[in-house]
């Protein structure tokens, strides 16, 4: 599409390389005389990652990321019946990048190492919420036929746990496990106060309980075996690449500024760094950064009807990470502690005040980052007052 609006070409490319080169080609024979170096050509795209988008950076085009939810509100400019299909949608990403590049965001020119700690974090944290998944899968199935077990072990992913429902997971061969078995399973897993905790289960496996009969208590621990033995699996994939996280994120150049600052560790700061990227000019302002991270809120004002709302259309990863790092932060700073405390004596619940605490933090990392020094905690929350001159 040329800056008028003019359809010039269209066609439908394959995956890989023989794709790029075609779109190489297709974008070349639209120059006619004019010096290739001196044409700008811009791509509107609906994702910010992948071998495309590398490429597509990496030949010099100017690349916007479309969310989509901005392409779906735009694409009702061109059309209302609701009809939707590939070429059109690649229509309406023309023409957003040709009108309207000034609101969109080109995408980041994060470093290789940045890509590489957001790769495995985006793993790390992916099963970790299948772990969880799966654990509550495990909890609703012990509910149905082995009641017991819930108020026997405390941590169902725990490797103690784990160990002892491979042995026993069914009531009867529960009740069969003896002092030692537990002891032993307990021991393996480091526990503490290992006598007092392996009565406690024993006596639990061992209550009367209402149960199911034989032949569907049998389905429900054959069910078990299968899902104690996918949270093996995860929590040991889930250690390895923990590990995979700390070393990726220990060689980044900014990893000793992130770690500087309150309720960020390896994990979460690997994190933080992953959904921000390293790019120095993505974000123009603290402002800027606040807002992608969706810990600052939004107007809406009508007529004389102003509220601010928080922010419901975020990146999932993030937020969570920040959140995470204001909890930890109400230990690890004074400063930031008492900020909570403010929000919550203005009559803030947990949650609004915690996201205000997120954002303030939000801000601070982008002032060490932009000035490359490690969080001071005077500096931090200390607002310096401007005196007029008369």
């Amino acid at each position: 599409m040329d800056p008028a609006g003019r359809v010039l070409a269209k066609a439908r490319l394959p995956e890989g390389v023989a794709g790029m080169a075609r779109l190489h080609a297709l974008v070349a024979g639209q120059f006619g005389a004019a010096d290739p170096d001196e044409v700008e050509v811009v791509v509107g795209i609906e994702t910010d990652r992948g071998p495309w988008v590398a490429a597509l950076v990496a030949a010099g085009y100017l690349v916007f990321a479309v969310n989509p939810l901005q392409a779906s509100q735009y694409r009702k400019r061109h059309a209302v019946s609701g009809a939707k299909s590939d070429a059109a949608d690649a229509h309406v990403l023309a023409d957003m990048v040709r009108t309207d590049s000034h609101q969109l965001r080109p995408v980041a020119g994060d470093s290789a190492e940045a890509e590489a700690i957001k790769v495995v974090t985006r793993m790390h944290k992916t099963l970790i919420w299948e772990r969880t998944r799966t654990t509550q899968r495990l909890r609703h199935a012990l509910r149905e036929y082995f009641p017991a077990a819930l108020e026997a072990f405390e941590d169902l992913d725990a490797a103690d746990t784990l160990e002892l429902l491979t042995k026993a997971p069914d009531p009867a061969a529960a009740a069969r496990l003896t002092t030692a078995q537990i002891t032993a399973a307990l021991k393996r897993a480091r526990r503490r106060s290992i006598a007092d905790k392996a009565a406690a289960i024993q006596a639990a496996l061992r209550a009367e309980h209402l149960g199911q009969p034989a032949v569907v208590t049998a389905a429900y621990a054959a069910s078990t075996r299968a899902l104690v033995a996918v949270l093996a699996v995860l929590n040991e994939q889930v250690t390895g690449l923990q590990g995979q996280v700390e070393a990726h994120f220990g060689r980044h150049p900014a990893a000793e500024i992130i770690l500087s600052q309150p309720g960020l560790g390896p994990i979460l700061g690997a994190r933080v760094l992953a959904e921000f990227g390293d790019d120095p000019d993505r974000y123009a302002s603290a402002k800027a950064r606040k807002n992608y991270a969706a810990t600052s809120p939004i107007t809406r004002a009508s007529g004389k009807k102003k509220v601010a709302l928080a922010r419901y259309v975020h990146n999932d990863r993030l937020i969570d990470a920040l959140m995470s790092q204001a909890f930890a932060a109400l230990n690890a700073s004074p400063g930031a502690r008492a900020y909570y405390d403010k929000q919550r004596a203005r009559g803030a619940d947990h949650n609004p005040a915690l996201r205000q605490l997120a954002n303030r933090l939000v801000g601070i990392l982008h002032g060490c980052l932009k000035t490359n020094t490690h969080y001071n905690e005077t500096t931090a929350w200390t607002h310096p007052t401007q005196t007029l001159a008369a």
